[in-house]
This record gives structure tokens, sequence and C-alpha cells, in this order.
């Protein structure tokens, strides 16, 4: 592994969409339209939104994922084996993960899911046609810039529990996520020989296992949560194992990013920290931390030399604008903390290992947060700002 930062001043993938947009995908939705008409509609949002990103200062550069419904759009809606049902009974939601057990609160009876009813296969890319239109739009010493935002491997495995998949595919879950592992060393293989050099996993599950709720919920099912967790790290291992050195691969952790800033749990990184940091081999972390739900940055002292982590220290859910001289006072704590961490190091080695962003994606769903453009920019603003003050000629 080797210290490969992501650029200081960093967003998590999705922007708000334009009300033009979203009225155009409404009319797709409702089969007013067909999708030929939408596409134009798309591309028009995707180049005012890159220019928008160029112009605040970020270099990260990224669709915004604007054409996709939700952040975890484009894996298993792509992987062969793979099937929409429209009407999965509530029973099938295991109510201990944060996110099912909010929404069988509000009385839902049916929600749509993606379950496994064959091998599972990738038989056709999962982003490469969003890469592909982002470098259209870039000049090619910038597609090294490009982000991609994708599923995390275990999002329906959680979900579904014992429903995941049927006995008679699969017969344990080591079969299972052996399948996906090579679906996604395919993919990251193919992104990379098109330009792709950052990837960043959007996994709102990682940080539900720092939710007592559900680790309280698992133990009364008999479900052995550690070994579930180890299961996950050393599935991201597997698909992760064989991206070359220099492409960036991160992993996004957050507790719920729905309608009207609704969040799903709440927890410390304390009870996974030291396997988080030590034992899933990605290059870089991105941490919700803009509210008291998160916990503090001890956990940030397990934080080997050689990875970064991105303070999500900006909420993307609310219109008012964080203190910047607060900002800063944070991101030099939590370098405190690293330094005088379980390897302990410099101040300065230690800043060298931060970055800020927002603490989640200003639209997880398409209709995004209950914020306007206008304040999303000026947060972006604020990060690219803040970073320039305490990473001088490195924004």
């Amino acid at each position: 592994m080797h210290l490969n930062p992501p650029f200081r001043a960093e967003h998590i993938g999705s922007l708000k969409r334009p009300r033009y947009l979203l009225e155009k995908r409404g009319e797709f939705d409702r089969g007013e339209v067909k999708y030929e008409e939408l596409r134009p509609t798309e591309e028009q949002a995707i180049q005012e939104v890159v220019k928008l990103q160029k112009e605040i200062g970020l270099k990260a550069v990224t669709d915004g994922e604007f054409t996709r419904h939700m952040f975890f759009d484009g894996v298993f809606d792509n992987l062969e084996g793979m099937v929409h049902v429209a009407d999965v009974p509530l029973t099938m939601f295991m109510e201990y993960v944060p996110d099912t057990a909010a929404f069988k609160h509000q009385s839902f009876k049916k929600a749509d899911s993606y379950l496994c009813k064959g091998k599972l296969k990738r038989t056709k890319p999962f982003y490469r046609a969003q890469f592909e239109y982002l470098k259209s739009l870039l000049p090619p010493e910038e597609h090294k810039n490009i982000k991609l935002t994708m599923c995390a491997p275990e999002w329906f495995h959680l979900r579904h529990g014992p429903y995941a998949y049927p006995a008679e595919i699969y017969k344990t879950d080591e079969e299972y996520f052996a399948d996906i592992a090579l679906a996604y060393q395919e993919e990251l293989a193919e992104l990379y020989e098109l330009g792709c050099r950052n990837i960043q996993f959007d996994d709102p599950l990682l940080a539900y296992f720092c939710a007592e709720s559900m680790i309280k919920g698992m133990v009364e099912q008999g479900i052995d949560h550690e070994r579930l967790l180890q299961l996950y790290i050393g599935t991201y291992n597997e698909c992760i194992k064989k991206r070359p050195a220099d492409m960036n691969v991160g992993v996004h952790l957050c507790r719920g990013n729905f309608k009207d800033g609704l969040h799903f749990s709440e927890g410390g990184y304390d009870r996974i920290a030291a396997k988080l940091f030590n034992e899933l081999n990605v290059d870089c972390y991105y941490l919700e931390y803009d509210t008291e739900r998160a916990g503090t940055f001890e956990p940030l002292r397990y934080l080997p030399r050689h990875k970064v982590a991105v303070l999500g220290l900006v909420t993307s859910k609310f219109a008012p604008l964080e203190d910047q001289e607060e900002l800063k006072k944070r991101v030099y704590a939590a370098a405190d903390i690293i330094a005088n961490g379980v390897e302990p190091r410099s101040k300065e080695e230690a800043l060298n290992q931060l970055c800020i962003s927002p603490q989640c994606g200003f639209a997880s769903h398409s209709e995004g947060n209950a914020i306007t453009e206008a304040d999303m920019t000026k947060k972006l603003k604020l990060i690219v700002h803040t970073a320039r003050e305490i990473w001088p000629g490195q924004v």
C-alpha cells in the first residue's frame, strides 16, 4: 500500500439536480417520454455541473450521479442473476438494518429491491458510459481527476439476510461473494483501461456496524456480527486486490442521507476502527463527521501512515453554512489524534493524511436534500477555501 491522497477539497459524489432534470426524469418514469428524449437533458445538466465544479476549484470531478435514481445504482441492476422485484414483502428486509427499520416504521407494507435468482455474472459494463461521457467533457490531462462512485458489494446481502440468495444457487456466503468480487475485479480492470484512476465505494452499511441498535438486533437473531463484518472486509479486499497501484480506491461511510436530511443510525467509529483502518485495503476513507452522532475523532488513532482520512465536516443536509475557523480547528484536532495515535508521527505528517469534504452527497436519491443549488455551491466553495488555508499550494 502507499500514501495516495485524494484532493484536499473533496465532495462525496452526488450533487443537487436542477429542477428541469427532475421534471424530465419524472416524465420518463411515468412513461411520457423515451430515454432518447431524457438523455439530452441529462447531458445538459452534467455539462453544467462539471463546469460548476471546475469554477469552484474542485479538482475531482463527478457527473453528480445525474443519471441515477439512487446512489447505489449501477452494479446489481446490471449484474446477471439479479432480478428487480417490485413488491418484496417487508419480512424479507432485515429489521435490524437501520434503514429498513425506518421504512417499516413508516408503515410500508412492501418495497422494491433486487434479489439474487441465479448465478451472478458481469456480462456488461456497470459504469463505463458514465465515465466515457465525463471524459468527453474534459481534456485528456484531467481524465485522471474523474471520480466514479459505486455501490458497496454487500448492499443487498445485509439488507436481505437469509433471503439474499437461493440455497440451490449458492451454498455459502463465501460462494456468493466470490462471484461478486470477480464482477468488481472485471469492472475495475475495464475502467482502468479507459483511464479511470479514482473510485469511491459508497457504504453506509459499514457505519451501521457502529450502531448499537443493529448489533443488538443481530445478537437477538443469533447472527455473528463480527463474522459478518470480517466477511464484508474480506469481500472488499477481493474486489480491489488486482487494481493497479495508481488507482486510488476509497470507501465512504455515513449513517443515512435520505429525504429531508433523514439519517438512520448513530454511533462513533470506535467499534470498527481498528479493522476498518488496518484490514480494509483501501487508500482513503470518506468519513461522516458533521454531527455528534458520528462520535469523536478518537478512532482516527488507528489510522496507519499509508492511508488518508477525508473528514466530512460540512453537512449536506441543511442550508446553514459552517464557520470556517471552526472547521480548521476540527481538522487540526483530528491531526493531533492521529499524530498521538497507535503509530505516533509528527503533526505535519498527520495533517498530510487529511482532507476535507461534506459528510455525504447532496442527493443520495434523485430528489436530494432540503437545500438549494445555491446553498450547495456555497458549501463547496467553503470547503475549497478552508482547504486552501490549511494546505496552501495543495488545492
